[in-house]
């Protein structure tokens, strides 16, 4: 992982033990450490989560650097941006890494593009804005916050509490350490609501 940008944002490569084989998630800022990360690796992918533009402010470098297709949801993209996409991506789509593979979650609510990537085999989910350790993504509108509960309660919340999260912004966690507070936001988050919420608002 590198924390790259202004914001900061997390962008991952996840490498196939047996094969080197890797893909590249969300290349946001600073190019040179997003090859650095990619280091004694054999690039084969480039995956977004979503299309926000912190998400994706090298794409087009990195896309021409590593000369390998990008994957992504088939949208609509965030902020009404159209994305050359090599290959969308549908919910419980696998993806192969090497001799590793990789299924996306559709996870709508922070954007209508978003994917989480789980990977098969080994307790590691790469989240992308979905959620937090603190609280979900922010959202625009009433609706969106209501599309992010019904992710939370029919998508997220299926997984192992083994899993461990890695969000778009700050650090990893254990959805088992946080299952509870997310059970109890359910119950009490109003259906009105938008914007930056908290586990225990």
């Amino acid at each position: 992982m590198r924390s790259v940008g202004p914001w900061p944002m997390n962008s991952y490569a996840l490498v196939c033990p047996t094969t080197r084989h890797s893909v590249l998630i969300d290349p946001g800022a600073e190019p040179d450490e997003l090859i650095a990360m990619l280091d004694g690796t054999t690039p084969v992918a480039i995956l977004l989560t979503h299309t926000h533009p912190d998400h994706i402010g090298v794409l087009d470098e990195m896309r021409n650097r590593l000369g390998v297709p990008v994957f992504a949801h088939a949208g609509p993209h965030a902020s009404g941006v159209v994305l050359p996409v090599d290959r969308t991506l549908a919910h419980r789509e696998v993806i192969t890494v090497g001799a590793s593979t990789l299924r996306a979650w559709h996870t709508p609510g922070h954007t209508a593009d978003m994917i989480s990537y789980l990977v098969d085999g080994a307790p590691i989910a790469i989240v992308g804005d979905t959620l937090f350790d603190g609280g979900p993504g922010r959202t625009w509108s009433a609706e969106d916050f209501r599309t992010t509960l019904t992710t939370l309660r029919t998508i997220t919340l299926t997984w192992s509490d083994a899993t461990i999260c890695y969000p778009g912004h700050g650090p990893s966690f254990r959805l088992g350490d946080r299952r509870a507070a997310i059970e109890r936001f359910l119950v009490h988050a109003p259906a009105d609501f938008f914007g930056d919420a908290t586990w225990d608002m």
